[in-house]
């Protein structure tokens, strides 16, 4: 069983270790140092809601993120859900389950209209997970994004 919480500043160390490994998973190169730095810029500035998942024997075992957007045509906030990881000993064992249902609590608490999504077209298992909780696939617009680094 876990317990599963907002993350505080005590925690930084250790859920930047799973964020490290969480992008690793994602085929980007270990970072352990740029990881702290990130999520203390986010716990910083409180511009990501991030709740982990602490085993009984407080370890820390996996990490969801929401980051606030704003719908224009909904005319109301909306949620991004950009970062879920379980480290791979608590997979299958609710853990996911557990932490989408912390973001989920957020965002109706903070009266979204919406999360959204995205995942790796190869990462089967969390779509399936992500269909279980009633995730649609957005078939009514493309989604498209522009790398800055490109441009001079």
């Amino acid at each position: 069983m876990v317990n599963v919480r907002p993350v505080g500043l005590a925690d930084l160390e250790s859920v930047a270790v799973l964020f490290d490994l969480y992008r690793q998973f994602y085929d980007k190169a270990a970072d352990y140092s740029g990881a702290a730095g990130f999520l203390a810029q986010r716990l910083s500035k409180k511009d990501s809601a991030l709740f982990v998942a602490e085993s009984e024997d407080h370890k820390l075992v996996g990490f969801v993120q929401l980051y606030p957007c704003f719908s224009s045509l909904g005319m109301g906030r909306t949620f991004l859900l950009n970062d879920l990881f379980v480290v791979s000993d608590y997979r299958r064992s609710s853990v996911a389950t557990q932490l989408i249902e912390a973001a989920h609590r957020h965002a109706k608490d903070c009266g979204a209209l919406s999360i959204t999504l995205e995942t790796h077209p190869d990462n089967v298992k969390a779509q399936a997970l992500y269909k279980k909780f009633g995730y649609q696939l957005d078939t009514e617009y493309l989604v498209m994004s522009l790398n800055l680094k490109n441009i001079e």
